[in-house]
């Protein structure tokens, strides 16, 4: 049984900042399981001589496949707890603090927000606030939650939001599909500032706006015709 919360990092062909992400997730001394989603070449090969738990999918079924397969395995390991931690570099480690803070004051899931501080948000291209606000609103309208930021991978979830939380949404849809269940399990949330590093890597595999579009058409779907 796990006594530490764990850090799940789900990843598809992120070969250039893959070590170094997953390194200084290593680094924390927390328990550090990624998930490959059919990567090319496998994960495998530039991970295998680090100390994480590693999964991987035979087929790319996408982020939230990817993200529930981990939290399936952190779960079953006796988890406590577990951080949703991007593979791109995005995020900080030197975060993590406030989010298990977070949990530890009775929070049952934890969103980072790139917009409590003005520092952190001052950082943001403005073609990804605009998208980021517009975010927010559809966020509102399908799930009933008004946060500060949206789409921000940066989460962390106590045992109980590990075992009600149950994505079905296998790609990027996957990020308003946990709000609804936040809403509908009655989790409480909070919100927690980060830092968001925005390199040129991360920016060229960052979410564009035919991909933002294409997240509305799966939720307008899944709303009118389950």
């Amino acid at each position: 049984m796990s006594e530490q919360a764990w850090i799940i990092i789900p990843c598809y062909n992120e070969q250039e900042v893959l070590r170094d992400t997953v390194s200084r997730a290593v680094e924390t001394g927390l328990e550090v399981v990624v998930v490959d989603d059919a990567s090319t070449p496998p994960a495998a090969e530039l991970l295998g001589d680090l100390p994480v738990h590693l999964i991987r999918h035979p087929l790319n079924l996408g982020q939230g496949a990817a993200l529930q397969t981990g939290m399936d395995y952190a779960c079953s390991q006796g988890a406590p707890a577990a951080l949703h931690f991007d593979a791109d570099g995005q995020h900080r480690v030197e975060d993590i603090g406030l989010f298990l803070a977070a949990l530890a004051e009775g929070a049952d899931v934890v969103l980072g927000s790139r917009f409590l501080r003005p520092d952190d948000s001052a950082g943001i291209p403005w073609r990804k606030r605009l998208l980021l606000q517009c975010a927010r609103v559809v966020n509102l309208l399908f799930t009933g939650l008004w946060l500060t930021d949206a789409h921000n991978g940066f989460r962390a979830l106590n045992r109980r939001a590990l075992q009600l939380i149950n994505l079905r949404e296998n790609r990027m849809a996957h990020a308003s599909e946990i709000l609804q269940q936040i809403r509908g399990h009655h989790l409480r949330v909070i919100e927690v500032p980060t830092v968001i590093d925005y390199s040129a890597y991360s920016q060229a595999k960052g979410q564009r706006l035919s991909n933002s579009l294409n997240i509305l058409l799966d939720l307008l779907m899944r709303k009118f015709l389950r």
